[in-house]
């Protein structure tokens, strides 16, 4: 399996080499290069189109297909008590695909998204809508209805306009595209709060049956700006790959990585009922069927990783509001548990967050963020790789932490060590601040762990937005 985004290997992960020098640099990413633009890959076609569902009259449909064959398929979702009901459907799909799945993995032919309605909290009505809307891509495509998995975003509460979906599907499914443009308009279909669309392609290179390369895209989109928190942050992706792979080894690829990635995202602490991330492999490149824990699923698997981290990379950049980026690494953690939860602890900070927007380069807040981390539930926890015997005692407990051993560095300049605060040029470390993003760095002194979180600054753009939501 793909071990995570850092490289181990480097000095900077080397905790007696990182507390000899004087500054904390960027950690070094050992995953493959990501440009972000829309490159969909082969065995599927995609498109988006204007149902109605919004009143702007902005994109608000969107379907993106297999063709002839159903692709193996995995998913993660929300751990929102308040289940919305596409997710409720799309299990169930998925589970009536691959007997054993429980619903995380199986096989699927289309996947539907709208924008402008959640359809959470909506009761049966919700449910048999949202039925009625797969049954109809399935009947559009001449598949299965319980191979069709469905996404929808917009205000809870809000029944969707299923004749005005329909009618949509009626007319987009003849228009879906092969096409860049094709994943593109997805993209933009989805968009709620987001001011730009997110998309991210990788490109590998797997081993052929002649022993020559193959290569293999993985693109993904995504979209969420608001209401993102860890247990999954607040977004809806979908992550396509023309490699070849059971569902139950894409669900062992996916699961670790959104720990890694978008349980690494917060803009305002708030978790939805919609998150949802698909993973679908079409197998249309020709390489070798992927098996599970091989070197091939290690390569893919630090593709999509690429993928996943970029694109919740802009969404952290895109936050409700907000003007900066905020990326906190952690090393010398004693393990990649403790550094991750340190550093989601540190972007979820309402003063952190505060600070930065006013590029005040207060490293107290840091500390007190640090300091007030603790593990995620037994359930991520094993997600993220831990046995249950030993993620049960962990969960919900404080990482291993020693001020005494903790150094800070904002943008670049050390501010904290050995317990004490360090002399350093404030004006200078604001001016450092002033960027499109500032990184928070932590060096914890107690062992080879490591780990990063992505947030954005709190502004009053951010209140503004959210106070007239419904409105």
């Amino acid at each position: 399996m793909q071990p995570g985004a850092f490289d181990h290997s480097a000095p900077a992960a080397d905790v007696a080499g990182a507390r000899d020098t004087d500054e904390l640099g960027p950690l070094p990413i050992s995953l493959p290069p990501v440009e972000e633009r829309a490159s969909l890959p082969g065995g599927f076609r995609a498109g988006g189109t204007t149902a109605g569902i919004k009143q702007s009259g902005r994109p608000d449909l969107a379907i993106v297909a297999t063709l002839g064959r159903p692709a193996a398929a995995a998913a993660v979702f929300t751990r929102n008590q308040v289940v919305a009901a596409p997710i409720r459907l799309s299990r169930a799909h998925l589970d009536a695909t691959e007997i054993g799945g429980g619903g995380h993995f199986g096989w699927a032919d289309a996947i539907v998204a709208t924008a402008g309605s959640a359809n959470a909290a909506t009761g049966r009505d919700g449910d048999a809508d949202q039925a009625e809307v797969c049954k109809a891509v399935a009947a559009a495509l001449d598949t299965r209805a319980e191979r069709t998995l469905a996404l929808s975003t917009g205000v809870i509460g809000v029944r969707l306009p299923v004749e005005k979906v329909r009618a949509g599907i009626a007319r987009l499914v003849p228009q879906l595209a092969q096409t860049d443009d094709g994943l593109a308009a997805v993209a933009r279909a989805i968009m709620t709060t987001d001011t730009k669309i997110k998309l991210a392609t990788a490109t590998v290179d797997l081993a052929g049956r002649d022993g020559a390369a193959v290569r293999v895209t993985v693109s993904g989109i995504a979209k969420g700006v608001g209401m993102i928190h860890p247990r999954m942050a607040t977004m809806l992706s979908v992550i396509l790959t023309d490699a070849s792979a059971a569902p139950d080894t894409l669900y062992g690829l996916l699961a670790p990585i959104v720990q890694r990635t978008w349980n690494q995202l917060s803009v305002d602490g708030d978790t939805s009922t919609n998150d949802t991330v698909f993973l679908l492999a079409s197998g249309a490149s020709g390489a070798p069927h992927v098996a599970t824990a091989s070197p091939e699923a290690a390569i893919l698997g630090g593709a999509i990783e690429a993928v996943a981290r970029s694109l919740a990379r802009q969404q952290a950049a895109d936050g409700e509001g907000a003007s900066t980026l905020i990326t906190c690494q952690v090393t010398g953690a004693v393990d990649d548990h403790d550094a991750r939860a340190i550093a989601r602890s540190v972007v979820s900070s309402s003063l952190l967050k505060a600070a930065v927007h006013g590029r005040d380069p207060n490293w107290g807040r840091v500390a007190s963020a640090a300091g007030n981390a603790r593990l995620p539930d037994m359930e991520l926890l094993e997600a993220a790789g831990l046995h249950r015997t030993e993620a049960m005692p962990r969960a919900g407990r404080g990482p291993e932490f020693d001020l005494e051993r903790l150094r800070i560095a904002i943008a670049g300049t050390l501010v904290f060590a050995a317990g004490a605060p360090l002399p350093f040029d404030r004006v200078a470390v604001r001016k450092a601040m002033d960027a499109p993003e500032v990184l928070i760095r932590l060096d914890l002194g107690l062992g080879k762990g490591s780990g990063e979180a992505f947030g954005c600054d709190l502004t009053e753009q951010y209140v503004i937005e959210n106070a007239e939501y419904t409105t």
